[in-house]
């Protein structure tokens, strides 16, 4: 049997492809200022583009860089992201717009369970990890979908379902969030919203607010070491609680291997951190952001295109996933209380993250942009623990 060999090679190669590939789509879309990613973000073409140049034998599907990037990229844009978590901060000036993002997270969660259930016939039996991987997506952001994927072991071919499938929705969901304005004083009436809740938002916005400085070298250093350091101890101690898991709970064997300890405790760690003065630390998450796209181009690198066959059946049961999660939003709205602005920026911070959540806040309250982003990162804070989960109740309630 004839092996073909990739154009492009070798471990650094590659990698600068993968870099490039994240860097040209941004590029692009800084240079053109096209709307069409402000509905098609570039994450799409950054995992689309190596999934052909794979299949077009430009670089190999198999690569030390690939492994390299799960060892030890993944760990690092953890921690960075993460770091920044303040939730004192989100909770002081949202209120009770926080208790309706984890009715939307909740809603996140159920929505996968039931659209699981109706579509699985038509889907892979492993595709309850592909739903996992975007119950990551839809909790917290793109870095949590790359983290869930790398728990649950899902396969790059699940992993290019859920960022269509994450992509299309968001096609829809995003102009919805944002018109919503329009429907303000009608909702918050229905919503029975207190008539100061708006004015004490801004004025607590105003007193939170945290303009990001340019880092100085001996910051950047701190940051290396930091990172570093959580990583290395994440790899240190996943092994020995792993094998501590097996011999006591057999059951949870399955639920608990290697990797997935190792990601909880950086996870862990880096929300430790993030009450320490770690958290002053500037850029680091956009440096966070920055690998996340390596390692996505890194996943669709992987990929077969004959893998994204059942896109269609996947993306239905994506949108019934959303429309339960838009329930849960309403439903949190009138149960606390809460102004329109609120919830669009809610749902925002779990369907788009940091990506979309200062777009929404902008359209709405531009008072609102930096707190925006604080409670992406909040739905960063809770997404590798949640979107496994969901992935496994996905699959215990289709009986699989």
């Amino acid at each position: 049997m004839e092996t073909t060999v990739a154009l492009i090679s070798s471990p650094v190669g590659v990698l600068a492809v993968l870099a490039g590939v994240a860097a040209f789509f941004f590029l692009i879309a800084e240079l053109t200022q096209a709307k069409l990613f402000q509905y098609i973000p570039p994450l799409l073409f950054i995992y689309a583009t190596p999934v052909f140049l794979n299949n077009f034998d430009v670089i190999p599907s198999s690569s030390v860089i690939y492994s390299g990037l799960s060892a030890y990229l993944l760990p690092a844009f953890i921690v960075l992201m993460l770091i920044k978590v303040n939730i004192p901060a989100v909770v002081k000036v949202m209120g009770k717009g926080v208790l309706v993002m984890l009715m939307g997270t909740v809603g996140v969660i159920v929505g996968a369970v039931v659209a699981y259930a109706i579509v699985h016939p038509w889907l892979s039996p492993d595709a309850w990890k592909g739903y996992g991987a975007l119950a990551g997506s839809w909790i917290g952001g793109t870095a949590n979908m790359a983290a869930t994927a790398e728990i649950l072991g899902t396969s790059e071919e699940q992993f290019g379902l859920a960022i269509i499938a994450d992509n299309v929705v968001y096609v829809v969901w995003l102009p919805m969030l944002l018109l919503s304005r329009d429907f303000a004083d009608k909702f918050n009436k229905w919503a029975r919203v207190p008539e100061d809740r708006i004015a004490m938002m801004d004025a607590a916005a105003e007193l939170h607010y945290e303009e990001d400085q340019a880092p100085t070298m001996p910051q950047y250093l701190f940051l290396f070491a930091v990172v570093i350091g959580v990583t290395w101890i994440g790899r240190s101690l996943a092994p020995e609680i792993s094998g501590w898991v097996k011999s006591s709970l057999p059951a949870a064997e399955n639920l608990f291997s290697e990797t997935t300890v190792r990601i909880l405790l950086v996870t862990t760690m880096a929300l430790v951190l993030s009450l320490t003065p770690v958290s002053k630390l500037p850029n680091s998450t956009a440096l966070g952001t920055a690998l996340v796209y390596i390692f996505v181009a890194g996943m669709g690198a992987r990929a077969s295109v004959s893998g994204l066959a059942e896109a269609p059946m996947f993306v239905f049961g994506a949108f019934i996933w959303i429309f339960i999660h838009g329930l849960f939003c309403v439903a949190g709205a009138w149960i606390f209380r809460v102004d329109i602005h609120s919830v669009a920026i809610a749902s925002a911070a779990n369907i788009g993250a940091a990506a979309s959540a200062p777009i929404v806040a902008a359209h709405h309250r531009p008072s609102l942009v930096p707190v925006s982003i604080l409670m992406a990162l909040l739905g960063y804070a809770m997404g590798n623990y949640l979107a496994p989960l969901t992935g496994q109740l996905a699959r215990m309630v289709a009986g699989q």
